[in-house]
């Protein structure tokens, strides 16, 4: 479940998009894609608590849409838990993500709200107190009108499905007792924000 204005909301689908900041492609040493990279994380991937894997894990914050009317509803902002190490052994097998990027507890999120839809979103990521990711929509390779336009052709929208846009760069890894806090603007103004203490 997530919350929309305060309102329990049940998840339908989660839609990611990958290598969608050039500096984090580049960060991680990832080939640059020919078409828009797209996966997705089952629902039951959600979590209202941030829960360590007890392996190697990396967080990646990202601006979020919920989609209603195959529009964007409302927005928020999400963390897209990577198990790296098990995506690095199956990116060289050339095998899908799902293990690495679906696991249990691998999707959190702000409360979801609405936005003006000329404002500009913004999503910031604090590790410990110390701004470790900041990406700006403008800076994304593909826009968000684009974005709902390839995950409408490739997977159909639904309502309530949420679409994660990318992140940015300084991905890095956390560990239990880490504090993750993680902040939407809309226009440089916080509009959500949220704050978890790691778990095991």
């Amino acid at each position: 479940m997530i919350t929309v204005n305060n309102i329990p909301t049940k998840v339908g689908k989660i839609i990611c998009v990958g290598r969608n900041f050039v500096k984090h492609i580049e960060e991680l040493n990832n080939e640059f894609p020919t078409q828009m990279v797209l996966f997705q994380k089952s629902a039951s991937t959600v979590s209202n608590i941030l829960v360590h894997p007890m392996q190697s894990c990396r967080f990646e914050a990202e601006i979020c849409l919920l989609i209603r009317d195959k529009k964007v509803y409302a927005v928020g902002a999400g963390l897209d838990l990577t198990l790296d190490v098990v995506q690095n052994e199956l990116k060289k097998k050339g095998l899908p993500w799902e293990r690495a990027k679906s696991f249990k507890d691998s999707a959190v999120f702000t409360d979801f709200t609405y936005v003006d839809a000329k404002s500009k979103l913004q999503v910031k990521l604090f590790k410990n107190g110390d701004l470790q990711q900041d990406g700006i929509e403008t800076l994304m390779i593909y826009p968000i009108k684009e974005i709902l336009d390839q995950c409408e052709e490739v997977f159909g929208l639904e309502d309530n499905d949420i679409i994660m846009t990318g992140t940015p760069e300084g991905v890095d890894n956390f560990t239990p007792l880490d504090e993750l806090k993680i902040q939407l603007l809309a226009n440089e103004k916080v509009i959500t924000q949220k704050s978890w203490t790691a778990t095991i």
